[in-house]
């Protein structure tokens, strides 16, 4: 599958560059809508620390939380990270329902993972009254998270290509909540009217992307991707 799951005709998320103050941040972007940041890190230390090698060696007897890709059960299943890493990071079965897709994306024992997070260098912004907390993840070429939304935060790519899809507070995107993003994606998202469609984009290694509280947002991994979010609560 790795290739075959295409990107977007167009990317309709604004981007900016390292310029961006973070009074214009919190003016623009911080409470109206999303933004592809470009150049605010620089984390090819912590890109050396994630290859598949490194994190083998450093973490592979270790436990991880793995939790269904769909968007309301939430059932979480334990395994060794190696188990994960040599079995379950597959592509995406397009006959697979969420709640029978394992997805490593946060739960990280934050003491044993910590090291490494340490070397992770977060985007320079924040919302005045939150605190940040790190998600870490791991996930096979036409996985991904479907719709659903939280509270604002950050994400960004360290290893392959991750496709977002966002929609505001006040419009709420059609979708099943156990169908997987690449279901949706390659089903309902053909019906859709151009004015009925989401902001969408894809985030390539270094680049973050920042969305705002409540909009909602699904993931699609392009590749076998690595990424971490920051999440502002």
């Amino acid at each position: 599958l790795a290739g075959s799951v295409p990107e977007e005709e167009r990317c309709s998320v604004e981007r900016v560059d390292a310029s961006l103050t973070y009074s214009l941040f919190l003016q623009r972007f911080a409470f109206s809508r999303p933004v592809i940041l470009g150049g605010v890190t620089d984390n090819s230390a912590f890109r050396a620390l994630c290859t598949r090698e490194k994190l083998l060696a450093a973490f592979g007897p270790l436990p991880v939380r793995l939790s269904t890709a769909n968007t309301y059960s939430y059932r979480k299943v334990d395994v060794p990270f190696q188990e994960y890493v040599e079995r379950l990071l597959q592509p995406q079965d397009p006959a697979r329902l969420g709640s029978d897709t394992l997805y490593f994306f946060g739960d990280n024992n934050f003491t044993e993972w910590g090291p490494l997070f340490q070397h992770y260098v977060p985007p320079p912004f924040r919302i005045p009254g939150t605190s940040p907390a790190y998600s870490f993840g791991i996930a096979g070429s036409g996985s991904g998270v479907p719709f659903h939304w939280h509270g604002p935060g950050f994400s960004e790519v360290i290893f392959g290509r991750k496709r977002w899809f966002l929609y505001p507070p006040d419009n709420p995107p059609h979708f099943h909540p156990n169908e997987t993003t690449l279901v949706w994606l390659q089903h309902t998202y053909p019906t859709l009217p151009p004015a009925q469609r989401p902001l969408e984009c894809t985030l390539r290694p270094g680049e973050v992307l920042y969305f705002p509280d409540h909009w909602w947002h699904a993931t699609l991994n392009l590749d076998t991707s690595v990424f971490i979010s920051t999440f502002l609560g």
